[in-house]
């Protein structure tokens, strides 16, 4: 029965996960993963990041490929920059429509989406494969 679950929470998982597309408006600069880091973490400050509510999976994913963190330590890390008065978190979405349309309208924003969902509303910045 271990087994059986395993198997079927991996295969569910490998079916939720996707390569994922880092958009921007179309007029801005090219801008490389790095980078996409350094925004996400609060530690660039010339474009705004766009986030999708916290326990979404392809948030969870976009954190732990994109920035190297799970989802709780990505809460912590907020936790205590708010805090501390050091930094605001991304502006949260409530969906990957909304933040296509979010960045669409706003040329100092990022975000990322499934990259099967790009329209020609946003430009695509990076593509992370999923692994």
């Amino acid at each position: 029965m271990k087994k059986l679950l395993i198997a079927s929470l991996t295969f569910f998982s490998s079916l939720c996960a996707a390569d994922i597309a880092v958009i921007a408006h179309p007029a801005t600069a090219d801008v490389s993963l790095d980078e996409v880091s350094r925004i996400y973490m609060g530690r660039a400050g010339n474009l705004m990041p766009v986030n999708l509510p916290e326990n979404n999976p392809l948030r969870d994913q976009f954190e732990q490929e994109a920035l190297g963190r799970s989802p709780a330590q990505m809460k912590a890390y907020w936790s205590r920059l708010v805090f501390t008065g050091k930094g605001r978190p991304p502006v949260e979405v409530d969906s990957v429509q909304a933040k296509i349309e979010f960045v669409a309208s706003n040329p100092n924003s990022l975000g990322y989406i499934p990259a099967s969902e790009v329209t020609d509303q946003v430009r695509v910045i990076a593509t992370i494969a999923n692994e």
